[in-house]
């Protein structure tokens, strides 16, 4: 119980710093710095919790490899943006979506729904500057735009198997591929109907004669290609070569200087525009959040309390992944501590009752969407200088969504 009581007054303490004017960054450190405070974790155990993760994960998972590979490509994507800002590229990518689709909203939320397929810590930052390009020029409000970046690029998380999460509660029931993606698809197409009609039938002003695209069907085609390539080329190398996005947006960021011609004396000035120190606070905040829960063993006290306690089976599935999912923003670990314990409810291979194992999947996804500890969340709430707790109030109605459907497939198939 103490656990959760000092997570608790960790976020909360994040509220109160945000509300003060600190910026994000600092105050997830602040934050963080509380919660080792709230739970004990001397820097002795902090270290230890380093030296284990890397004698016992993979390198790609460690917090020192993710600090800097995240702060990497959060930096270089927005120099990306300076760059796109300074040859014009991302002026001519919103009037030329707009003539291709037509439709300004569906031109917004296509963006993070295609850069979501490629699943990668802070690939928000893949999207967010066209979302905010396109946003701006459309007159969207930031933590609009925000949100529908946000909330888009996370669609494809409880189908889509290239997110590890995916395979892992596969592995975790015994059942098939197929089976898991065909009744989870459910949490992807609701959550989508609800970003729809709270994000994109809202808070979109009127169409503007000037914001008309009047390019011709070949200009509109190659002015989106210059803006895209940079992130196709970046998805390509990740998913064909298992090159670092952090690596693949540095050479796509230099090629495209270059394929521009941009001169090498405007190299300097572009890349200092594009560099926020606030970035590097934001990203060693989150990480020392979740350090710090691993070495103050936070979440399997969490998780052991509410287990103990006589809560309705129904409720325990659903609020167990949002609960934990919360405190962690992140979506394999979430898995990986809850699921387990939820298997004597929810079954394994034939016996496995795919109804509840979708309202536990959707309990998780409502957690991750409206927690100011995910990484994405937060980096949104950065980039698009939008306030994150107004960016959280707009996800509340498409999050409603995402739990009706997980509660309604427990009900008809549970």
């Amino acid at each position: 119980m103490y656990a959760l009581i000092a997570m608790a007054l960790a976020l909360t303490l994040l509220v109160v710093l945000l509300r003060l004017g600190v910026k994000l960054g600092r105050s997830m450190l602040l934050s963080s710095i509380g919660l080792a405070v709230l739970l004990h974790v001397t820097p002795g155990e902090l270290w230890q919790t380093v030296v284990h993760e890397w004698h016992d994960k993979p390198l790609s998972q460690t917090t020192g490899y993710l600090f800097i590979t995240l702060t990497a490509l959060v930096t270089l994507v927005s120099v990306l943006g300076v760059a796109m800002k300074e040859t014009g590229v991302s002026q001519r990518l919103a009037p030329a979506l707009q003539g291709l689709v037509k439709s300004r909203r569906i031109a917004l939320a296509v963006i993070p729904l295609i850069m979501g397929m490629l699943p990668t810590p802070g690939g928000i930052m893949l999207s967010a500057p066209m979302v905010r390009d396109l946003g701006d020029r459309i007159g969207v409000d930031r933590a609009h735009s925000a949100a529908i970046n946000f909330f888009f690029r996370h669609q494809w998380e409880p189908a889509w198997p290239l997110f590890p999460a995916v395979p892992l509660v596969q592995s975790l029931f015994g059942i098939s591929a197929f089976a898991l993606i065909s009744h989870n698809i459910v949490i992807t197409l609701s959550g989508t109907l609800g970003g729809v009609i709270f994000l994109l039938f809202s808070g979109i002003p009127p169409r503007k004669q000037e914001n008309k695209a009047n390019y011709r069907l070949t200009d509109n085609l190659r002015n989106v290609f210059h803006a895209c390539w940079p992130i196709i080329l970046v998805a390509a190398l990740y998913a064909g070569a298992d090159l670092s996005p952090a690596i693949g947006i540095a050479l796509a960021t230099l090629i495209f200087l270059a394929f521009h011609r941009v001169p090498l004396r405007a190299w300097r000035r572009i890349f200092k525009t594009g560099i926020e120190p606030d970035f590097a606070f934001l990203i060693l905040g989150a990480l020392l959040f979740k350090l710090n829960l691993e070495a103050g063993r936070a979440i399997p006290s969490v998780v052991q309390f509410l287990s103990e306690m006589n809560v309705p089976k129904h409720f325990l599935i659903f609020f167990l992944p949002l609960l934990v999912g919360f405190l962690t923003g992140m979506t394999t670990a979430s898995v990986a501590i809850t699921f387990p314990f939820l298997i004597p409810f929810i079954g394994t291979g034939q016996e496995t009752k795919m109804g509840l194992e979708v309202l536990a999947f959707s309990g998780l996804i409502c957690g991750l969407l409206l927690t100011p500890v995910h990484l994405c969340l937060a980096l949104s709430a950065s980039y698009f200088e939008a306030p994150l707790m107004k960016i959280v109030v707009k996800l509340l109605g498409p999050v409603a969504f995402v739990a009706a459907a997980g509660t309604l497939a427990a009900t008809f198939l549970g």
